[in-house]
């Protein structure tokens, strides 16, 4: 029976409508087949990555095992309501430590009178800024380990849980900051004023490390960000960053500091005064001490003068002899009493020099040669003669502060003209070498002795200083000013400060104009031929932008970055099966996590 026209046209259109079936599941299979081999691919990388995860989570969360943290989904918080509001604190405790990280540290200048300090309320030599030091640098290294693992584990896209043992530590490091920044206020108040002049030499260099910890910040921000599902949350996280940033920016147009300067305007580098001698290489006020100096370069000598009980005048800056000799051993029931009770033949039974290999009394002093060992275990106290005989012999400028015998003291009245006596008749030292400090009997000395260099102990107006004929102040470097440096210089009065052993310290004295410094670390400044931040204002102002805008273009690229894969990742989303939205996916996923020999 013959097909008629109707049946062969259903015929062909059953095989068209056949041939239509299978090409739709031909290209279902392969869209299928497809997706699956991208899913395989990113799981597959997903669970190579795994260690690294496991490893951020264990060091964070003691979570070492994949059942035991969660991911945190696009549009989702990173962490639980608890954990959301003790991230904070653990930002706290890292800014705080870092803050008394820098503040102690760029105290090093002043260690050794904070430990004098502490010797004499406690009665016992520690070097306890040397202690303190390595806590600050141990709690902050410790934070920052903290801080930077939560960082990865954001930027994993990991959900935050912090571990009790380091919620605790936290609120440790955040008690020790706080105390310890708060009797560093109350107890050691100029401390801030050396912070506050530290910023003019290391504030070009802590802006530059700002700017990369925000550059590094970046990644973390900017996937949370793009992820969130709300605006709202949106601003939340890129607000503060950006408002930051943004400051770090432009702190800049606020910075003042007299090393940077134009070319060719960098005065002399100022002379070293020899504070006590060189007592970081030798025994204090002894003449080890000073002929230390002497051998280093060193401009001029700096020590303290008392008075025997029998008139002898003698170097010791302490009121008793407990610090810097072996009373204790020789004179042991008069231990506590003035040194200036003491005849001049008692003192000369002391030994001035084993206590210093004993206590080592500098942070970073090194260790002596044998033959310096030996020198300084056979040192004695100096009198003023032998010392202004010495550095007349190497014309070397001294200073001295001088110190009135107590009540009682035979010579209470008359220590001044003793001291005098010795100037000018015993040791007959050039008289311009002698720069005089006292102030009180200041006329009298100008008229017995018209050679001296007269020298005050703190500001005061130009018209005083120059009528009691002042040639030079000597100024705690606390007080340092570059404006008041050029308007004393203007008026032929030279500046010297007073302690300063950091290099760093050193470089700003002499970017200021400083004309000499006092020191401890005369071995050490002598070999600075330059400041150790030094720059023009068109370099400085070319660093700065550069710095800008290479971080803006990075932290732009991390941002965009962030937002092409995650709108990519969306595309793939819309455009999957729903066979396998419907759970063929993550069906296929949790088998395949949890197989390794599926994905090999």
């Amino acid at each position: 029976m013959e097909a008629g026209p109707s049946s062969l046209r259903r015929l062909e259109f059953g095989k068209l409508e056949f041939g239509r079936l299978e090409f739709g599941r031909l290209k279902f299979g392969r869209l299928k087949f497809g997706e699956l081999k991208v899913v395989r691919r990113r799981l597959l990388q997903r669970y190579e990555h795994q260690p690294f995860v496991s490893c951020l989570a264990g060091l964070y969360s003691c979570r070492w095992k994949r059942y035991q943290r969660e991911r945190t989904e696009p549009g989702k918080c990173c962490c639980s309501t608890r954990e959301c509001m003790f991230f904070p604190l653990l930002v706290a405790a890292f800014c705080l430590s870092l803050v008394f990280l820098y503040t102690w540290g760029e105290g090093k200048n002043d260690y050794n009178s904070f430990d004098w300090y502490n010797y004499g309320n406690l009665g016992f030599w520690f070097l306890w800024s040397l202690l303190i030091l390595i806590v600050a640098a141990a709690l902050f290294t410790y934070i920052s380990l903290l801080l930077v693992l939560a960082m990865c584990l954001l930027a994993e896209g990991q959900q935050l849980y912090l571990h009790w043992s380091h919620k605790i530590g936290t609120f440790l490091v955040l008690g020790f900051c706080i105390s310890s920044l708060f009797a560093l206020s109350i107890l050691w108040r100029d401390h801030r004023k050396t912070v506050r002049l530290s910023f003019q030499v290391t504030a070009p260099y802590l802006h530059l490390g700002a700017i990369a910890i925000m550059v590094l910040l970046a990644w973390p921000v900017a996937l949370h960000a793009i992820r969130a599902d709300k605006k709202v949350t949106q601003v939340i996280i890129v607000g503060p960053y950006l408002a930051i940033l943004l400051f770090l920016f432009l702190i800049p147009l606020g910075m003042y500091s007299p090393c940077i300067r134009e070319m060719g305007t960098l005065g002399p580098k100022p002379a070293l005064i020899g504070h006590r001698g060189a007592p970081m290489l030798a025994p204090e006020n002894t003449e080890m001490s000073f002929l230390k100096t002497i051998e280093h370069g060193g401009d001029g000598l700096e020590t303290d003068v008392a008075i025997s009980y029998d008139g002898v005048p003698f170097l010791m800056h302490d009121d008793t002899l407990t610090r810097t000799t072996n009373i204790r051993e020789v004179y042991p029931n008069d231990a506590g009493k003035a040194a200036s009770f003491f005849s001049w033949d008692a003192l000369k039974k002391l030994n001035a020099g084993k206590w210093f290999l004993k206590n080592k009394p500098f942070v970073g002093m090194g260790s002596l040669s044998k033959a310096d060992q030996k020198q300084a275990m056979n040192q004695s106290i100096y009198t003023l003669s032998s010392f202004l005989r010495l550095a007349d012999s190497h014309n070397k400028l001294v200073i001295f502060d001088l110190y009135r015998p107590p009540e009682k003291h035979p010579y209470r009245n008359l220590w001044l003209r003793k001291v005098l006596d010795v100037i000018l008749n015993e040791s007959k030292i050039k008289r311009h070498l002698v720069l005089w400090l006292h102030h009180s009997v200041r006329s009298f000395v100008q008229s017995v002795a018209p050679g001296f260099q007269h020298i005050m102990g703190r500001k005061a107006p130009i018209e005083d200083l120059l009528k009691h004929k002042i040639v030079k102040l000597n100024l705690v470097y606390t007080d340092m000013s570059s404006e008041d440096i050029r308007k004393y210089a203007e008026a032929n009065i030279t500046t010297n400060f007073y302690v300063v052993n950091e290099p760093w310290l050193y470089s700003l004295a002499w970017c200021s104009g400083a004309h000499s410094v006092t020191t401890n670390a005369v071995h050490l400044l002598k070999d600075l031929s330059q400041p150790l931040f030094l720059m023009t204002p068109r370099q400085y102002n070319t660093m700065w932008i550069l710095t800008d805008l290479t971080s803006a273009f990075l932290i732009s690229l991390i941002f965009a970055l962030h937002w092409f894969r995650e709108k990519n990742l969306s595309c793939c989303a819309q455009n999957s099966n729903p066979v396998i939205e419907n759970g063929t996916y993550n069906k296929f996923k949790a088998e395949l996590s949890d197989m390794p020999a599926v994905l090999a």
